[in-house]
């Protein structure tokens, strides 16, 4: 089965998040041909799901989406907890990826 792509991604990464991105890219020299940012959720229960963050390949059940020159996965079970949040980065002491719901 093809991976199916659209053009809105439905999460909103910010240009500083998209900048550490594309330094992470550089730094570990991953291939973008190949490889690309997958967003997605883990977990749920009492204490809600927790949000994934990492490079991968794309899978059949993946939705593909293309963020400036980064591929973007989502696997289609995962869209609805994933629709409306935004991906930041901040710096300084506690530096890192930041998922907030903006939906």
């Amino acid at each position: 089965m093809p991976v199916t792509k659209d053009t809105q991604c439905p999460v909103v990464i910010t240009p500083e998040a998209l900048s550490q991105i594309r330094q992470i890219i550089y730094q570990k020299g991953i291939a973008t041909g190949t490889y690309g940012l997958r967003i997605g959720t883990k977990g749920g229960g009492c204490a809600g799901a927790s949000f994934l963050l990492g490079f991968d390949t794309p899978k059949s059940t993946d939705q593909t989406y293309q963020v400036e020159e980064i591929p973007v996965f989502i696997e289609k079970k995962h869209l609805m907890y994933v629709l409306g949040l935004e991906l930041d980065y901040q710096s300084g002491e506690e530096s890192g990826f930041v998922f907030q719901n903006k939906g």
